[in-house]
């Protein structure tokens, strides 16, 4: 079905999972709660089709890291310029003295941004690192 059309359905969901949802998208100002549910569902699938397809997607990168070890910046670089062909840009801001934050924003087939992420997960010293995916192509 590749309709437009609105579709009503029902769930069945305890209570209380309810009110701490209801509480959270109308504290974020959300319209209702079926545009809530769109979100989350939209936001399911696009994780669903990066981990399942060899489709092209769209995903930034965050990474946290403290600049003062030197290989990890030489390892940083190294996996970025291993994988130039998926990374669009990057942006790397200092959050404080000793703290780094780095955006890469990547586009290619989903497979080869794993492997991005896979070779930056094996770099020691990084604080952090987030996946969003955007989108599917």
């Amino acid at each position: 079905m590749h309709s437009d059309e609105l579709v009503r359905f029902s769930i069945t969901i305890p209570e209380k999972l309810l009110a701490e949802f209801e509480a959270s998208y109308y504290a974020e100002n959300r319209p209702n709660r079926s545009e809530a549910v769109r979100n989350l569902m939209r936001g399911y699938i696009s994780r669903e089709r990066w981990r399942c397809s060899g489709g092209e997607v769209c995903a930034t990168v965050t990474i946290v890291y403290d600049h003062h070890l030197p290989e990890v910046t030489r390892s940083l670089t190294a996996a970025q310029h291993d994988f130039g062909h998926v990374i669009i840009c990057s942006t790397h801001v200092h959050l404080n003295h000793e703290t780094c934050l780095e955006c890469v924003i990547t586009k290619g087939l989903s497979r080869d941004i794993q492997a991005f992420i896979d070779a930056l997960r094996k770099i020691r010293g990084i604080k952090s690192l987030n996946v969003n995916v955007t989108a599917e192509l």
